[in-house]
Order: C-alpha cells, then structure tokens, then sequence
C-alpha cells in the first residue's frame, strides 16, 4: 500500500515554482501534496496527486525532469502528538525515515503523513502490527 510521489526537479530562480504551478492549473492537475526542498541551482517538488500517469505525461511534455517513487501515506489522527506516534512506532522498529511531510484531508479530523523509508514493506507490516494503516492511491482519490 504505497502512493506514487513526483518529485520534480526545478531551477531555483523566481518565477519557476509559478511556471510549474501555471503548468499543472492548465491542465487541471490538482496537487493533493507538496513539499519543496531547496538547493543552489535546482529545487526539488515533491507532489502527490491523484493522476501520475497524466502529470508524468504533462510534466515530459513541459520538458520537466522528474522521479516517480513509492512512499507511505498514513492518515493519523489530525491532533496533537498524532505524529509522535507514530514516529516513535517506526524508532523503535528501527525504522529510519528519510524525510516526510504531512497534509490535511477534506475529511475532517484526518490528517496524512508521507513516509519516504528505505524498505516499505517493513515499515507498512509494522505500522499495520500498530494500527495504522497506510492508504493506496486509489484511496485518496475518495478523500475528496
């Protein structure tokens, strides 16, 4: 039970986040998550969205470059010490998390974490051996 996350790689000049927003409007991508990590010349988004197939085709077509990995989405609890949690279920499985972001849903009271681990079939039988249950990406095309 993972979901597709793009990350895409984006000159770090004003103006290109725009650019690459403007691009995704045009073509009635909506981003249902995003992170952005800055570097010296590139940036990197990392966008989860309810279509990959059409943005990976719209994003070739805009001459982007980008990466389609599999991360964890788990709905937690949307309160405080939701997300201690379940950080401290993966600690101590000695599950490393390589970096996360989390969002909200339309439904209320839920929220999202994304997970990028090394192994994600470890850390979704752990996290399931704890209660939490990663979705796919067909399930948060519900969450709308």
């Amino acid at each position: 039970m993972t979901v597709s996350q793009i990350s895409v790689f984006i000159e770090n000049k004003a103006g290109k986040m725009a650019e690459f927003a403007h691009v995704l409007q045009g073509h009635g991508i909506d981003m249902k998550a995003l992170s952005v990590a800055e570097g010296e010349k590139y940036g990197i988004a990392r966008i989860i969205v309810d279509d990959v197939y059409n943005t990976s085709t719209v994003l070739k077509d805009a001459g982007y470059v980008f990466k389609i990995t599999p991360v964890l989405a788990v709905p937690l609890r949307d309160s405080s010490g939701g997300l201690a949690e379940v950080l401290e279920v993966l600690g101590n499985n000695d599950i490393n998390v390589e970096y996360l972001y989390a969002f909200v849903a339309r439904q209320q009271d839920k929220a999202y974490v994304i997970f990028r681990v090394a192994n994600n079939e470890h850390a979704i039988q752990v996290l399931c051996e704890n209660g939490y249950t990663p979705v796919s990406q067909d399930e948060l095309k519900l969450d709308k």
